[in-house]
Protein backbone atom coordinates (compact mmCIF):
# COMPACT_ATOMS: atom_id res chain seq x y z
CA UNK A 1 0.00 0.00 0.00
CA UNK A 2 1.42 3.36 -1.02
CA UNK A 3 1.16 6.31 1.35
CA UNK A 4 0.22 9.65 -0.13
CA UNK A 5 1.96 12.74 1.08
CA UNK A 6 -0.26 15.22 2.83
CA UNK A 7 -0.56 18.33 0.61
CA UNK A 8 -0.67 20.55 3.72
CA UNK A 9 2.66 19.13 4.88
CA UNK A 10 4.16 19.77 1.45
CA UNK A 11 2.91 23.37 1.47
CA UNK A 12 4.30 23.84 4.98
CA UNK A 13 7.60 22.44 3.75
CA UNK A 14 7.60 24.88 0.86
CA UNK A 15 6.92 27.81 3.20
CA UNK A 16 9.79 26.71 5.43
CA UNK A 17 12.12 26.44 2.41
CA UNK A 18 11.22 29.99 1.41
CA UNK A 19 11.81 31.29 4.94
CA UNK A 20 15.13 29.42 5.08
CA UNK A 21 16.23 31.08 1.83
CA UNK A 22 15.23 34.52 3.11
CA UNK A 23 17.08 34.07 6.40
CA UNK A 24 20.13 32.73 4.54
CA UNK A 25 20.09 35.79 2.27
CA UNK A 26 19.76 38.09 5.25
CA UNK A 27 22.67 36.42 7.03
CA UNK A 28 24.89 36.54 3.93
CA UNK A 29 24.14 40.24 3.40
CA UNK A 30 24.27 41.13 7.10
CA UNK A 31 20.65 42.31 7.14
CA UNK A 32 19.01 42.17 10.55
CA UNK A 33 15.33 41.62 11.29
CA UNK A 34 15.23 45.22 12.51
CA UNK A 35 16.68 46.38 9.17
CA UNK A 36 14.05 44.37 7.31
CA UNK A 37 11.28 45.74 9.54
CA UNK A 38 12.40 49.30 8.81
CA UNK A 39 12.51 48.63 5.05
CA UNK A 40 9.06 47.05 5.12
CA UNK A 41 7.60 49.74 7.37
CA UNK A 42 6.42 47.15 9.89
CA UNK A 43 7.30 46.23 13.45
CA UNK A 44 10.11 43.79 14.27
CA UNK A 45 7.39 41.55 15.70
CA UNK A 46 5.71 41.37 12.30
CA UNK A 47 9.01 40.36 10.71
CA UNK A 48 9.34 37.62 13.32
CA UNK A 49 5.87 36.39 12.38
CA UNK A 50 6.77 36.35 8.70
CA UNK A 51 10.05 34.51 9.33
CA UNK A 52 8.63 32.05 11.84
CA UNK A 53 7.81 29.48 9.18
CA UNK A 54 4.29 29.20 10.60
CA UNK A 55 3.01 32.19 8.64
CA UNK A 56 0.99 31.54 5.48
CA UNK A 57 3.04 33.81 3.24
CA UNK A 58 1.06 35.43 0.47
CA UNK A 59 2.76 36.26 -2.79
CA UNK A 60 2.21 39.93 -1.96
CA UNK A 61 4.02 39.58 1.38
CA UNK A 62 6.79 37.52 -0.19
CA UNK A 63 7.19 40.11 -2.94
CA UNK A 64 7.39 42.92 -0.38
CA UNK A 65 10.07 41.06 1.61
CA UNK A 66 12.13 40.31 -1.49
CA UNK A 67 11.82 43.93 -2.64
CA UNK A 68 12.78 45.26 0.81
CA UNK A 69 15.86 43.03 0.76
CA UNK A 70 16.84 44.31 -2.69
CA UNK A 71 16.85 40.70 -3.83
CA UNK A 72 15.41 38.76 -6.73
CA UNK A 73 13.16 35.73 -6.38
CA UNK A 74 13.49 32.77 -8.72
CA UNK A 75 12.00 29.32 -8.48
CA UNK A 76 11.99 26.17 -10.53
CA UNK A 77 9.10 23.77 -10.90
CA UNK A 78 10.07 20.14 -11.45
CA UNK A 79 8.87 16.62 -10.87
CA UNK A 80 8.52 15.54 -7.27
CA UNK A 81 10.92 12.85 -6.12
CA UNK A 82 9.50 9.39 -6.75
CA UNK A 83 6.51 10.78 -8.63
CA UNK A 84 5.60 8.95 -11.81
CA UNK A 85 2.88 11.45 -12.71
CA UNK A 86 1.10 14.11 -10.73
CA UNK A 87 -2.12 13.88 -12.73
CA UNK A 88 -2.88 10.18 -12.77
Amino acid sequence: MAFRRNPREEVGGLAQEVVDEITWYMREHKITRADLATSLGVSPGRVSQILSGDENLTLRTLGAVVDALGARLAFTLGDAEGSASALT
